[in-house]
C-alpha cells in the first residue's frame, strides 16, 4: 500500500486498519564498484518495503534515495551524499508530517550502513517531541540472524559484495555488469582496525567483498528471508505498546 497513492479521505481508514503504522524506506545514491549501479541501496529499500507493505497492509511512504554516504570519499564518481545533520532534519520533518497525518508507529527501514547514526538521532528527536509516537529504526542487514548471515558471508564491512550483487541479480539485473564481477572482487581490509576508515583507505575499487560469488538464486532466497522476517517484525510492532504508560513530559512529584 503506497502512501502517495492514497487520498486524504482514504488515509485515516488505511492507517486505522494498520494500527496507525507507516513505513519509511531510506536508501542512498553512491558508488557500488565497477560492476553495479549507484542506486542499489535506494532500489532495495523501495522494492523491499513495497513487498512488506503489501504483505502487512502498512502504508509505505516514498523512498528517500539519498543518504549519509560521506565515507565513500570523492575517489570514485557517483556518490551523492548528504550531511548527517541534513538527513536527521529531513527524517525528523517527515516524521512530524506523518504524525500530524495520524501515524503513531513509524518503522524506518534503512538499507545503507552509515545512515544508522543520523536516523537514530531523528528517532530521538521525534519521540521527545511526540509523546505518543513510537519509532523504530530497522537496518536491513540486521532484520534477523539468517538475513545477517546472508549479508556478511564474505565481508564484515559489506559493500557491493556477494549479497548486494545477488540481490540485484534477482531484483534488478539491469543494474549489474556480469562481465565485471570477477574483476570487482576486493577483500575486506577492516578487520582489526581501531579506527573507522573511509572507503578510499580500505578498498581499491569501491567494493568490499566478492561479487564474483553472486547468483540470482541466492538473491531470491535472501530477499525472501528479508521480506518474511521484516514483515514479522513490523507485525509484532503493530501490536506493541510501551511497557509503562508514563508521559515523557510529566515530572515525578
Amino acid at each position: 500500500m503506497a502512501w502517495s497513492q492514497l487520498t486524504w479521505a482514504e488515509l485515516p481508514d488505511a492507517l486505522g486498519a494498520a494500527q496507525q503504522s507507516a513505513i519509511l524506506p531510506v536508501g542512498a545514491t553512491e558508488q557500488h564498484g565497477p560492476h553495479m549501479g549507484c542506486g542499489m541501496d535506494a532500489v532495495i529499500a523501495d522494492v523491499l518495503c513495497k513487498a512488506v507493505a503489501e504483505r502487512t497492509g502498512v502504508p509505505m511512504l516514498p523512498t528517500l534515495p539519498y543518504g549519509c554516504s560521506l565515507g565513500h570519499s570523492r575517489r570514485w564518481p557517483g556518490t551523492i551524499p548528504v550531511q548527517p545533520i541534513t538527513l536527521i532534519e529531513l527524517v525528523k520533518q517527515i516524521g512530524d508530517g506523518a504524525y500530524h497525518s495520524g501515524v503513531r508507529r513509524l518503522f524506518i527501514v534503512n538499507t545503507h550502513v552509515t545512515n544508522a547514526a543520523p536516523l537514530r538521532c531523528a528517532l530521538e528527536m521525534l519521540r521527545a517531541e511526540h509523546d505518543d509516537l513510537m519509532v523504530a529504526v530497522i537496518n536491513s542487514p540486521q532484520i534477523s540472524e539468517r538475513v545477517r548471515q546472508f549479508h556478511f558471508a564474505d565481508a564484515e564491512d559489506w559493500h557491493a559484495n556477494d549479497a548486494e550483487t545477488s540481490l540485484m541479480l534477482a531484483l534488478a539485473p539491469e543494474m549489474v555488469r556480469p562481465d565485471l564481477l570477477t574483476a570487482a572482487d576486493d577483500p575486506d581490509r577492516t578487520e582489526g582496525q581501531v579506527f573507522a576508515h573511509p572507503v578510499n583507505r580500505t578498498s581499491l575499487n569501491g567494493v568490499t567483498g566478492f561479487p564474483s560469488l553472486a547468483t540470482a538464486e541466492k538473491g531470491r532466497q535472501g530477499f525472501e528471508w528479508m521480506v518474511e522476517d521484516l514483515s514479522a517484525l513490523i507485525q509484532r510492532g503493530m501490536s506493541q505498546t510501551p511497557p509503562l504508560a508514563q508521559s515523557f513530559f510529566d515530572r515525578v512529584g
